[in-house]
């Protein structure tokens, strides 16, 4: 398992996942289908078995966009009062550790609207921030409403009030969740019912970008004056160290520099650290806001002309450049990089960088001092 600079997820995600990087294909990507579906797709059966007296291998739900795709079911039960059905989660191509997880929805009367409850492997909201309020069962403002209009349309074909409680399980789910970024969201107990579309598009960038953004509302929600943002888990770990910061304030920036800081330009907190690999930042150094590999490159020329070594233009990477140059060239880095960053933010937002090699250790540091 690695990250990569594609989420594993689709919309206003809650949580980043970590993705297995040998389930990307080399062909054209397949769609696939988010939590929140899968969870309306179980809703639904359950339900026609609930007031229909029928256990239907197959159902058919209405997306936000139109769309009525079709899910079959792969769990049936039921009890006196109640019904539940599974759908297995398909994610198409994109690399989400929920792709084959078991999405079950038990159904039963309420006595008025629909209420939400969390199953096992179904995390609870504990934090302010989320489009949840804390005390909730960790799922989404557009799955609760495709599993309400649901409700509604096979309550009107049954002729039953619309009164239902439904309870949204995942088994696995709370192992699952370790391997997600939920901890720091403050959802306890579980993965999160996920999707905005319904649909989830491989390798989306919006999606990661999205997590990016709930991670900053939840940190200035809980009154963090101090976040980071960082390129990977080696310099994550060494700046959360070096500041004694808590996971809340950790915000999984990966390639996406441009994308968390126009974020907090709009939505400021009083201090960010960005820290990441010499590579990445030199990157951001030479002002590009996304880091990742196909989308950016570092010029090695203005590295060389930055530190009056002509050697480093024919070198093949930052670290090779660094090892001969040696700290010049990673406070030159480190400096441009806060720089940019700054112009980024407004003023009132106090900046520091980070830059490190691959094993964390800290090369250089700037705007710390000041």
């Amino acid at each position: 398992m690695s990250t990569c600079g594609y989420g594993g997820w689709t919309g206003h995600a809650w949580c980043l996942l970590l993705i297995d990087m040998s389930r990307k294909p080399q062909t054209t990507l397949r769609r696939g289908w988010t939590t929140g579906a899968c969870a309306t797709a179980a809703t639904k059966a359950a339900l026609l078995q609930l007031w229909g007296d029928e256990a239907p291998g197959k159902v058919h739900i209405v997306l936000p966009r139109g769309e009525r795709p079709e899910f079959e079911v792969a769990f049936r039960d039921s009890g006196e009062g109640w019904a539940e059905a599974g759908i297995v989660k398909d994610a198409g191509d994109d690399p989400d550790v929920t792709h084959g997880a078991l999405i079950k929805s038990r159904v039963s009367m309420s006595d008025a609207g629909v209420k939400f409850r969390a199953g096992e492997g179904v995390g609870t909201v504990t934090m302010s921030g989320l489009p949840v309020p804390p005390g909730e069962p960790a799922i989404n403002p557009v799955p609760r409403q495709m599993m309400v209009g649901t409700v509604n349309e096979v309550a009107a074909r049954f002729g039953r009030p619309p009164n239902v409680i439904i309870r949204i399980s995942v088994p696995g789910g709370e192992e699952i969740a370790r391997n997600t970024w939920n901890s720091r969201l403050g959802i306890r107990g579980g993965l999160s019912i996920l999707g905005t579309t319904g649909i989830v598009r491989p390798f989306s960038c919006a999606a990661w970008i999205a997590s990016i953004h709930r991670g900053i509302d939840v940190a200035r929600a809980e009154g963090l004056r101090h976040v980071a943002g960082c390129t990977g888990a080696t310099s994550e770990k060494s700046v959360q160290n070096l500041h004694g910061l808590p996971d809340e304030a950790m915000l999984d920036m990966g390639d996406f520099a441009g994308g968390m800081l126009k974020y907090l330009a709009r939505h400021p907190v009083p201090r960010i650290t960005v820290g990441g690999g010499i590579g990445k930042m030199a990157k951001l150094a030479q002002g590009a806001m996304d880091l990742h590999s196909g989308r950016s490159r570092v010029d090695m020329g203005q590295l060389a002309h930055a530190t009056g070594n002509s050697e480093i233009a024919d070198l093949n990477s930052v670290m090779r450049a660094y090892e001969v140059e040696g700290g010049a060239l990673a406070d030159w880095i480190a400096e441009n990089s806060l720089a940019n960053v700054r112009a980024m933010l407004p003023e009132s937002v106090f900046v520091d960088t980070v830059v490190v090699d691959r094993q964390g250790t800290v090369l250089s540091m700037a705007g710390m001092k000041e």
